[in-house]
């Protein structure tokens, strides 16, 4: 058995009191998928339901355009065009409040709960966008894990070709749309435990479902339910 903990990195789009003049007239652009991920934390509350037992789920509650949680420190895109230009004192403000909380927080729960017999698998909750610079994305379900680790490629192979078998119709595909070793959480996170002692992946579900069907809902309930155990 392993021990499993859900995040979602990009649940909110809210912007906090304090920063609303930075995104003023920017309504449009929060809601959609660069302010956050919509209905990512609708599909983690229901693994967070369906998985036995019950994992805990640690989410953000500020838009990633205010700082990016699934980005490492340094990184270009940290800061959004609408915070890059702050003072540093405003920018280590942010970070202190919405950015090192998240991450320090699900570091620490793994630190206390892994061990040599029972890794810590963390399943990083995410939705992508149907299309992206005018390139249609071909799949429902993207799992994202580093190839180099050999225990995330097992586990991702296994759930995938379970997911298929189960569900027939849906499109699975493996570090698709985006490669699971990029800069993120989990890389972070694999730096710091090995492959016996952590698995990061990162789950992406396409939001032109999310955001149409409640039947995406059981389909969610039912890919939680194949997660490799």
């Amino acid at each position: 058995m392993m021990k499993l903990i859900l995040t979602c990195e990009h649940a909110s789009n809210r912007v906090p009191a304090a920063y609303h003049n930075c995104f003023r007239g920017k309504g449009k652009v929060l809601a959609g998928h660069r302010g956050w991920d919509p209905g990512a934390l609708l599909v983690a509350k229901i693994f967070k339901r369906e998985l036995r037992p019950h994992p805990p789920l640690f989410q953000t509650n500020a838009t990633r355009l205010l700082v990016e949680p699934n980005r490492s420190l340094g990184h270009a895109n940290l800061f959004s065009e609408f915070t890059r230009d702050l003072s540093d004192s405003q920018k280590n403000a942010i970070l202190a409040k919405f950015y090192f909380p998240h991450r320090n927080a699900v570091h620490q729960w793994i630190a206390e709960h892994v061990s040599s017999t029972q890794p810590v698998v963390h399943l990083s909750i995410h939705s992508f966008t149907p299309k992206l610079h005018g390139e249609v994305r071909n799949a429902d379900i993207g799992l994202l894990y580093d190839p180099r680790r050999q225990t995330e490629k097992v586990f991702c192979r296994r759930w995938s070709d379970e997911i298929s078998r189960q569900r027939p119709g849906l499109k699975v595909r493996r570090n698709y749309p985006y490669r699971g070793a990029a800069d993120g959480l989990t890389t972070w996170l694999r730096k710091q435990f090995s492959p016996d002692q952590y698995l990061g992946i990162e789950l992406e579900f396409n939001q032109i479902h999310l955001a149409s069907s409640r039947s995406w809902q059981a389909i969610s309930a039912d890919v939680a339910r194949l997660c490799p155990r």
